[in-house]
C-alpha cells in the first residue's frame, strides 16, 4: 500500500560520540517504567462504532500498571488462563514538563515527545466487568517503541499514518486526525483531576479493526509477530509466544 511507504524511522542525526550497529544492541522501550501509564479508550469514531459503543462526549480513561511494558522485539506471552488475547496499535505521547489544570492552548508546551504502544488486551478478562484494567494489564501488554521521537521532528501529530499487521495482513489502517480528543484536550482533561509528572505515557487509542470486533474474531496467536507503524515514529514489532 503506498501509506506503508511513508511509514519508517524518523531520521537520527550523527552522533558525537561512540556509536554502536542497530544489530549489536538491545534496544528497550524508550520510558521503561513510565511513572504513569495512562490509556485512552474508543477515540477513534470508527472503533467506538465497531464495538457497538457511542463516541464518547468525555475521553474514557484507563490505566496499565508501569511493570508490564516491554521493549520492541520483546515477547508479547498469551497468558494461560485467557482466550482472547487482542492487539490494539497506538500513537503515545509522552509528557515532558508536568503540571495540573494545564488549559489545551498551552498543553503541547508539555509534550516531550512521541512513540507507539500496543494495548495488548485479554478481552474475556477486559470485558467480564465494567472496570478494564484486568484485562488490560497482564505482563508484557504494553510493548512500547521503538523510538521515542521528540515533539520538534513530528511537526502535526494529528495527521499519523497508523497501521498494524500481523503477518503481512494489515488489520487496522488509519490516521491521527480520526482521534475524537486530540493531544490538547487529553491533557487539559488528564490534568484537571491528576498532575502530569515528566515520564508519562499517553496512549492515546486504536481505531477500528481489533480482533474481537472482527468476524470471524480475530486474536492473537503464539507463533506470530505483530507489527505497529506510525509515520515518522517507525515500527514497533514484537513476537507472540505461550506462557510456559
Amino acid at each position: 500500500m503506498e501509506m506503508l511507504a511513508v511509514i519508517s524511522a524518523p531520521q537520527v542525526p550523527k552522533a558525537a560520540g561512540p556509536s554502536y550497529e542497530l544489530s549489536a544492541v538491545k534496544l528497550l522501550a524508550p520510558v521503561p517504567r513510565p511513572p504513569k501509564l495512562i490509556c485512552v479508550g474508543l477515540n477513534y469514531r470508527d472503533h467506538a462504532r465497531e464495538a457497538r459503543l457511542e463516541v464518547p462526549q468525555t475521553p474514557t480513561i484507563f490505566s496499565k500498571f508501569s511493570n508490564v511494558v516491554i521493549g520492541p522485539g520483546e515477547p508479547i506471552v498469551l497468558p494461560k488462563n485467557s482466550t482472547r488475547p487482542d492487539y490494539e496499535g497506538e500513537f503515545a505521547f509522552v509528557i515532558g514538563p508536568g503540571g495540573r489544570h494545564i488549559p489545551a492552548a498551552k498543553a503541547m508546551d508539555h509534550v516531550f515527545g512521541y512513540t507507539i504502544v500496543n494495548d495488548v488486551s485479554a478481552r474475556d478478562f477486559q470485558m467480564a466487568t465494567s472496570q478494564w484494567l484486568m484485562g488490560k494489564t497482564f505482563d508484557t501488554f504494553a510493548p512500547m517503541g521503538p523510538w521515542l521521537v521528540t515533539k520538534d521532528e513530528i511537526p502535526d501529530p494529528h495527521a499519523l499514518d497508523l497501521a498494524t499487521e500481523i503477518g503481512g495482513e494489515i488489520l487496522q489502517h488509519s490516521n491521527t486526525r480520526e482521534l475524537v480528543f486530540g493531544v490538547p484536550a487529553l491533557i487539559e482533561f488528564i490534568s484537571s483531576v491528576v498532575t502530569l509528572e515528566p515520564g508519562d505515557v499517553v496512549a492515546t487509542g486504536t481505531p477500528a479493526g481489533v480482533g474481537f470486533a472482527r468476524k470471524p474474531p480475530r486474536y492473537l496467536k503464539a507463533g506470530e509477530e505483530i507489527s505497529v507503524k506510525i509515520s515518522g515514529l517507525g515500527e514497533l514489532r514484537n513476537p507472540i509466544i505461550a506462557e510456559s
